[in-house]
């Protein structure tokens, strides 16, 4: 069953501060979003040089919500420079909003940012996926939800991916994951709270901590075996891409 999105353009170019690009991320982009999944728009807006330079800036993250047919959108956007800061931290999240392929508005800045972001992955990354995965089987120990499970699954196979490759693959059903996952896959798509004790046949929680314990310790030798600087080396033209941006609005 595929799940189609709405239409967002129109509302997403009509905001007071329409955004330089705007991504799907979320449930969506990660392959196994349920029928009732809210939709996360992530992306960027672009401050004009008299909201940063004097005492009354504007503001850097921005969110908006609303409703399509009872399905929450959320888009949330970070002004281009606190973006780009994100950006050479190793913070997974925005490196996925930025090269996710369920683009909903782009622009000139997006496509550079884009062509700029295979030297801004790093082995440090793996501190995110290390962490997001950490997080997620606390949930999934507190919750015993397929959400977490699904969740921990993703960051750890995309994890490894990027260690390897220098590539994000954020979608799930791409990567090489235990072959029960498409079937834990398919029956989150009837609820975005569903119990894993209520999936027939789902694995016990035994088999699955073993499987997530070696996906772990698979992403750790993945990080010490990548060959991925350890820091980002496009700082100087990130710098300059934003400063260009922010003079163009004057």
């Amino acid at each position: 069953m595929t799940l189609t999105l709405p239409d967002l353009t129109g509302v997403v170019a009509g905001l007071d501060r329409p955004p330089l690009f705007a991504t799907v991320s979320g449930a969506h982009l990660y392959g196994f979003p349920s029928a009732d999944s809210d939709v996360d728009l992530r992306g960027v807006h672009l401050l004009p040089v008299a909201e940063v330079v004097g005492l009354r800036t504007g503001p850097e993250t921005v969110d908006h919500t609303w409703h399509d047919g009872g399905i929450e959108i959320d888009l949330v956007t970070h002004d281009l420079r606190k973006f780009a800061r994100l950006l050479l931290k190793p913070n997974g999240y925005v490196l996925e909003q930025l090269l996710s392929p369920l683009v909903v508005t782009t622009s000139d800045t997006h496509a550079a940012l884009v062509a700029l972001a295979p030297r801004l992955v790093t082995s440090g990354h793996v501190r995110h996926y290390l962490g997001f995965a950490q997080n997620q089987r606390r949930l999934l120990d507190r919750s015993g939800e397929l959400k977490p499970l699904l969740y921990a699954f993703r960051v750890l196979l995309t994890g490894i991916h990027l260690m390897r490759t220098g590539e994000v693959q954020a979608d799930l059903r791409e990567l090489a994951g235990p072959a029960y996952l498409g079937e834990l896959i398919d029956a989150k798509r009837d609820g975005e709270h569903r119990a894993l004790a209520e999936v027939p046949g789902a694995p016990g929680r035994d088999r699955l901590d073993a499987d997530l314990d070696a996906l772990t310790a698979e992403l750790g030798e993945a990080a010490e075996a990548s060959r991925l600087p350890e820091a980002p080396t496009a700082f100087a033209e990130l710098d300059d891409l934003v400063i260009q941006a922010r003079l163009a609005t004057r």
